[in-house]
């Protein structure tokens, strides 16, 4: 006969260490909806929008819980400023309490609402929470519609693309920074051998760092063609605005493309997925960084503000 726990007090025996860590209701596969729901939150609001702060039970952390709080209060403004507002109006975070220092990693949701499992080291520090990635990354998730998985790495390479050059719009990372991981990561993200396009090919560099390649590409084209007035940014708003989120599970990326296009006048989107969906596209990166104006010497970027393409560069990172 299969023993039955009510949440509430699987969430009591586990905080009580009568729980096996592996029996938690919170270690699941999935976003455990319910049983987050039944520990005490704290909300903050972003704009219109409002963070619900769970703490899954089994372990404190050394850091009050407020500080985290601003933290993730911070990383919400971040995804915010690049959206012009936070891309859903309700987001829950269940932090995870795990062993080390540091965001271990996280996984986004949206089957019953936004929402993001973080598991975060009991024994992190605010240096290392100001410098995160992860959880920006996870927020930046919201803000598309839940895609088939042949189409991972558009959601993928969005959050891979925008995260960086988002801490650069709210002032929390070095634009220099920002473009050199760039420079060192894209080359991940072009086709090898046997390569059957974005839709077909599901490796680790195609799906974060190809849909990434995919993000820089178009951003650059918007702007060449708009005579730099809109870029990505603008078409990633106009998704948003129209009600694109990860709670969407019925848009196409077709569907998707057409709208983000609609937003800047263009059908670059279109026209890039219709290129790189089944067949690999390779890309010139040395030609573009020199374009742009952006080179890597002993380590460190260096800008070369005559390239014919710096004023493209300057905008993808300044604020709107």
């Amino acid at each position: 006969m299969k023993h039955i726990l009510t949440i509430a007090a699987a969430c009591l025996a586990f905080a009580s260490g009568a729980l096996a860590a592996d029996d938690s209701p919170f270690n699941t596969s999935r976003m455990p909806y319910r049983a987050f729901d039944e520990l005490p939150a704290t909300t903050i609001n972003v704009g219109d929008s409002s963070v619900v702060i769970g703490y899954a039970p089994g372990g404190e952390f050394a850091l009050p819980k407020t500080e985290i709080a601003a933290w993730v209060e911070r990383s919400a403004r971040t995804v915010a400023g690049y959206y012009g507002h936070f891309p859903v109006k309700k987001y829950r975070l269940l932090i995870m309490p795990v062993a080390g220092s540091g965001v271990r990693g996280g996984t986004t949701w949206g089957f019953r609402g936004a929402a993001t499992k973080l598991r975060l080291g009991q024994g992190s520090t605010m240096a290392q929470l100001d410098t995160d990635w992860v959880l920006i990354h996870e927020m930046i998730h919201t803000a598309f519609p839940s895609m088939e998985e042949r189409h991972h790495w558009i959601e993928e390479g969005l959050a891979t693309y925008i995260e960086s050059i988002a801490r650069v719009q709210s002032g929390n990372l070095d634009a220099g920074v920002m473009w050199n991981s760039l420079v060192t990561g894209m080359p991940h993200g072009e086709p090898g051998v046997g390569d059957g396009g974005l839709d077909n090919t599901h490796t680790w560099g195609r799906t974060y760092w190809g849909g990434a390649l995919f993000c820089l590409t178009a951003d650059v084209q918007i702007r060449e063609r708009t005579g730099n007035k809109m870029g990505l940014q603008d078409a990633l708003r106009g998704i948003v605005n129209a009600g694109g989120s990860i709670e969407r599970e019925d848009w196409t990326l077709d569907h998707t493309l057409e709208i983000a296009d609609r937003a800047t006048g263009t059908r670059v989107l279109e026209e890039l997925y219709a290129k790189n969906r089944d067949a690999p596209v390779d890309v010139d990166l040395a030609a573009l960084w020199q374009k742009l104006g952006i080179s890597v010497q002993g380590g460190r970027v260096v800008f070369d503000d005559k390239a014919p393409l710096a004023n493209v560069r300057r905008a993808i990172t300044a604020r709107q």
